[in-house]
């Protein structure tokens, strides 16, 4: 029998669900509170630049998109990282030309919504959910124009609605849903390098920049016009905070005192920073993410990170690979099906705001650091020679599918063991020797 599906969002995972379903031949209509972003001009502001990993690009192509999503994404071979004088330094991401793609948000997700329309899906917009009966599958839906309700049923609720859905929080009124939301004391704001001369890009395009600042730090990726997206993240109080940059004599002092070369290629700097908002970032934890057979969370609305891996999209990506792999398993018993999901995801989801948060701090301190760009050069060398015995972290979180509370566990076990040689005395000069790679082999 043909099954009903709600799916609450029309977000990047919301329309790669609808995709996965209705390719199953699914009956599915979303619902979501913007407007339709295929029939409007987007400016910047809260969007984030996407970093399509192996896990996303695997998602897309088991539902046979990725090529058109490869014509609107540019390959980032590796890290460039800008000293506050304006010098450069570089770290590859992988081997044999691994990269991860700079995606537009805005661009993938007007490129999701048509081929899910032309899928068969039904897309409402301006649509607010404001309730859910978490049992039966109906849910409540407001126009955000005429104030006009209507309860829709369906078999299943998908909530893809993000880090603060509505699905969950009816689901978290449950005496036995368990929820936490923890902000982090970062905010982030974007910013735009625009294109040079006949649509040029005047940073290096195929590379993730990093000003690293210690307890801040700025990132930019390239766009298909010749323009970067760059997010500044900074604490929300104290030195070098956001609460200290509020003029136009103090938000440009800043900037040509730490971001001096940034500072250069964005003439029109205050003016962005009045109108693009200042946005906050945390982490959301609930358990289970389902009820029953008819309601169902997927992406941020189970499991929002925070955006320092460039794997929130992925982790999401992931969850509809992963839930379409059990509904082949469990023959779509939807029951089994789900009950599995919630069990075998939730240490991934875990697992993933873990990584983030580590790697918030390599990127905004460490990447700075001579002493860690030689670990990474000892890592990279030894994987070369053994390829058996160790995978980087970051290429096994970015260039693998292994399960991202897997891939915290090695990486905790490799940094430990990482300690340990980098306090080999002399190992600035025996780096390359015969002898550390011995070592390491045995600590392996």
């Amino acid at each position: 029998m043909q099954k009903n599906i709600t799916i609450v969002g029309a977000g990047l995972v919301g329309s790669l669900e609808a995709l996965y379903l209705t390719k199953r031949g699914y009956k599915v209509s979303i619902y979501e509170r913007r407007n339709d972003l295929r029939s409007e001009i987007i400016s910047a502001g809260k969007s984030i630049n996407l970093a399509l990993s192996k896990r996303g690009w695997t998602a897309l192509k088991k539902v046979g998109i990725h090529e058109r999503v490869m014509e609107i994404a540019i390959p980032m071979y590796k890290r460039i990282m800008h000293d506050a004088k304006g010098n450069l330094s570089e770290q590859d991401y992988g081997k044999d030309g691994e990269a991860i793609y700079s995606v537009s948000r805005v661009e993938l997700n007007v490129l999701m919504m048509k081929l899910v329309a032309k899928n068969g899906a039904k897309l409402h917009f301006n649509e607010k959910c404001v309730g859910v009966d978490l049992e039966e599958g109906n849910a409540t839906f407001e126009n955000t124009n005429t104030t006009e309700k209507q309860t829709v049923s369906a078999d299943l609720v998908i909530g893809a609605d993000g880090a603060f859905s509505a699905v969950r929080k009816e689901m978290v009124k449950r005496s036995n849903q368990e929820y936490s939301y923890n902000e982090i004391e970062h905010d982030y704001k974007e910013l735009l390098i625009p294109s040079g001369e006949n649509g040029t890009h005047l940073l290096y395009k195929n590379a993730l920049h990093i000003w690293p600042r210690g307890n801040f730090m700025l990132i930019a990726l390239a766009n298909l016009d010749g323009s970067f997206t760059c997010t500044l993240f900074a604490p929300k109080t104290g030195e070098d905070s956001f609460e200290k940059l509020n003029s136009k004599e103090e938000v440009e002092s800043y900037f040509k005192k730490v971001f001096p070369d940034f500072m250069e290629m964005t003439p029109d700097l205050y003016e962005q920073w009045e109108n693009n908002p200042t946005s906050s970032l945390g982490i959301v934890k609930t358990y289970p993410w389902h009820i029953q057979d008819t309601t169902l969370l997927i992406g941020d609305a189970a499991h929002a990170t925070v955006p320092f891996y460039g794997q929130g999209m992925n982790a999401g990506f992931e969850d509809c690979r992963i839930l379409d792999e059990l509904l082949d398993k469990h023959k779509e018993d939807l029951k089994s099906c789900f009950a599995e999901y919630s069990i075998i995801r939730k240490p991934n989801g875990d697992g993933v705001q873990d990584l983030s948060m580590q790697n918030f701090i390599v990127m905004r301190d460490s990447t700075a650091s001579p002493k860690f760009l030689l670990q990474k050069q000892i890592e990279k060398k030894f994987a070369n020679l053994y390829p058996e015995k160790w995978i980087p972290l970051y290429s096994m979180v970015s260039f693998t599918n292994t399960p991202y509370a897997e891939a915290w566990e090695i990486g905790m076990k490799q940094e430990k063991l990482m300690q340990s040689i980098m306090n080999t005395p002399n190992i600035e000069k025996i780096w390359e020797s015969e002898e550390i790679m011995q070592k390491m082999c045995s600590l392996v």
